[in-house]
């Protein structure tokens, strides 16, 4: 008894440690060569070999799926970080794009302006009580700006030169309160003089001296008629959003909006003409035609 609880769990260790060996063994003989304890041991071993295979099996699949995962996600990665530079590159794309149409139509408008120009860029925005002033860069400082130019864009009549500084040009928009044009509606040639309002909370126009007599209807186009502020001729400055006509009185009463969306406003032309003061010249226009 003392020998066999000595030996006992060795021998059953090495009996399991060779059962395996047996059974593969019996498993690799001719099935007609097969002894009695062969077949005794396949029957043993049969239930463990099956275990062990499907065991192997999960653990195949498991390091497979493993393995195809980590290589799907490094795809994915690749393909996300090559999708971000492409939608990257259609941006940038696309901005170019639109900048160029949006150049192509000034150097259209510089093309189609019969006198001197030259184009500026906008480099910010001023709004105070009194007027509003957008700063520009000139392309070329070498050319000679002066006061009172008056200054173009794609959508039509932006304002006058108010100040220069080197190659700093200050503007004075069509909505500020010390700005006017003669204008003419597009639709019926009637007459009027555009002048900002000057108001703070939205840019808008008022239009002096139409005529009572005179058509003029919501949604009118209202063009520079090319005298008092030496603006080219045809030039658009604001469209007509309100019209009264009151039971006395020789005018009528007519608001607008500008053509020109300020808050977009990129690129302008400064057309390059010897004007002189335009607002004593465009005040001293519309007197005339009142006092007629």
């Amino acid at each position: 008894m003392s020998v066999l609880r000595k030996y006992g769990p060795s021998a059953l260790v090495v009996l399991l440690l060779a059962l395996p060996g047996f059974g593969l063994r019996a498993s690799l003989r001719n099935p007609e060569s097969l002894t009695a304890v062969d077949r005794a041991l396949l029957r043993v071993t049969a239930p463990v070999q099956y275990a062990a295979s499907a065991l192997a099996r999960q653990l195949s699949n498991a390091v497979g799926s493993y393995v195809y995962l980590v290589d799907v996600k490094a795809d994915n990665d690749k393909l996300a970080f090559e999708n971000a530079g492409l939608r990257s590159r259609v941006r940038d794309l696309s901005a170019a794009e639109v900048e160029n149409r949006r150049l192509k139509k000034l150097l259209a408008l510089r093309d189609s302006v019969p006198i001197e120009t030259v184009s500026a860029v906008v480099t910010g925005k001023d709004t105070t009580e009194y007027f509003r002033v957008a700063h520009l860069r000139i392309d070329k400082p070498a050319v000679t700006v002066k006061e009172n130019m008056p200054v173009i864009g794609v959508e039509g009549a932006v304002g006058t030169v108010r100040r220069v500084v080197g190659d700093r040009v200050d503007v004075q928009l069509t909505v500020d309160s010390g700005f006017g044009v003669d204008v003419v509606v597009e639709r019926t040639g009637a007459r009027g003089f555009a002048r900002g309002t000057g108001d703070r909370n939205r840019y808008a126009v008022r239009v002096e001296y139409v005529q009572r007599t005179d058509e003029v209807s919501e949604g009118d186009l209202l063009l520079t008629s090319g005298v008092g502020c030496r603006f080219p001729k045809g030039i658009p400055v604001a469209k007509v959003v309100k019209v009264e006509k009151r039971d006395f009185g020789i005018y009528q009463t007519v608001e607008a909006i500008p053509t020109v969306d300020y808050s977009r406003l990129e690129e302008v032309l400064v057309v390059l003409t010897d004007t002189r003061e335009c607002g004593d010249a465009a005040t001293s226009d519309a007197k005339r035609r009142g006092s007629r």
